[in-house]
């Protein structure tokens, strides 16, 4: 019989490639997800579980009813933005909605986590490349509530046994080069997706936030990783779990730093378009710079990134746009 792993937000963009990792090494998964970000369309590998993490019954009935092996909790409000505009709503649904995860998992004797936790959790690092080891300083409430959430998962593994491995990735980027999902958020607030339906033009123009940051030509510069080489890790890392391993922290990212401007040149030549870019003030709460040491994750979880060059990360995520909004 196929062991059960219920994965919270299993309906957005990370979670529903993670959902078919699953699926094809063997599992079930159960999503739980409010679709208050996700979307329905992109359950396709296992039951879908309409619930809230805020609502301690919705958890109840889902362990009662699907009785998980370990879950993949990716639930969260996820916007840098947003976060500095709403903190209030980052630390209900982040922390209160966690906690209530954690002892629901508690109540049905499930003791086995893997999170999505965050490069934000570091801030402005203290230098580049980032391991794990460095100082945490998140600079936004986004942050700051994932920081709080591995120190919670930290506290129950010592008080009660919980296993846990954080997750600790970069930029996510790219779609499944089956063609099956992809990302697709309403309003859309990401780099690349932003980029790509400008050259469909869906948007007249693209803003750059901000070109007066201490970088190679002044944009933000970040670290991305293919949507499924983290889907990749989420597996090993519950595998890890499943075998009795201890908790443990890992980043995820490629190790190369991609600026804003860059990527939006790489869009133009992926998509074969021109498009106009304008430069708008920079965004309060992003770091200039992020660029991940991810050795750990590679030698202790055997987690290898197979698409690691922007081109092909591009490439995969303009090929599911365009099948998906040919319309």
């Amino acid at each position: 019989m196929k062991k059960k792993i219920l994965v919270t937000g299993g309906a957005g963009y990370i979670g529903s490639h993670t959902c078919k990792a699953l699926a094809q090494a063997g599992f079930d998964p159960v999503v739980f997800d409010n679709l208050s970000a996700g979307n329905e369309w992109a359950v396709k590998w296992g039951a879908l579980v309409k619930g809230d993490l805020l609502n301690e019954d919705d958890l109840a009935q889902a362990f009662a009813q699907h009785k998980p092996e370990a879950v993949i909790h990716f639930a969260a409000c996820a916007y840098v933005g947003e976060s500095v505009d709403e903190p209030e709503k980052y630390y209900r649904n982040n922390l209160h909605g966690s906690l209530n995860l954690l002892s629901a998992m508690r109540a049905a004797n499930c003791h086995k986590i893997v999170f999505s936790s965050t490069c934000a959790i570091f801030g402005e690092p203290d230098g580049l490349p980032i391991s794990e080891d460095l100082p945490k300083n998140p600079i936004n409430p986004y942050g700051r509530t994932k920081l709080a959430m591995e120190g919670m998962l930290e506290d129950f593994d010592h008080a009660y046994g919980l296993k846990y491995v954080a997750l600790r990735y970069f930029n996510a980027a790219g779609a499944d080069p089956d063609g099956e999902i992809g990302e697709d958020h309403d309003p859309e607030t990401h780099l690349i997706p932003i980029a790509i339906e400008t050259a469909m033009g869906r948007r007249d123009q693209m803003q750059v936030f901000g070109d007066d940051y201490p970088t190679k030509d002044g944009s933000n510069v970040r670290d991305y990783v293919h949507v499924t080489d983290l889907a990749s890790a989420h597996l090993l890392a519950l595998q890890s779990l499943l075998e009795g391993n201890e908790s443990d922290v890992f980043n995820l990212g490629n190790g190369t730093g991609v600026s804003v401007k860059e990527l939006i040149q790489t869009v133009k030549e992926v998509s074969g378009r021109d498009f106009p870019v304008t430069i708008a003030p920079r965004r309060p709460g992003d770091p200039a710079a992020l660029v991940a040491v991810s050795t750990k994750s590679r030698e202790q979880l055997g987690w290898e990134p197979k698409s690691s060059g922007i081109q092909q990360i591009v490439q995969t995520a303009w090929d599911w746009h365009r099948g998906h909004n040919s319309g």
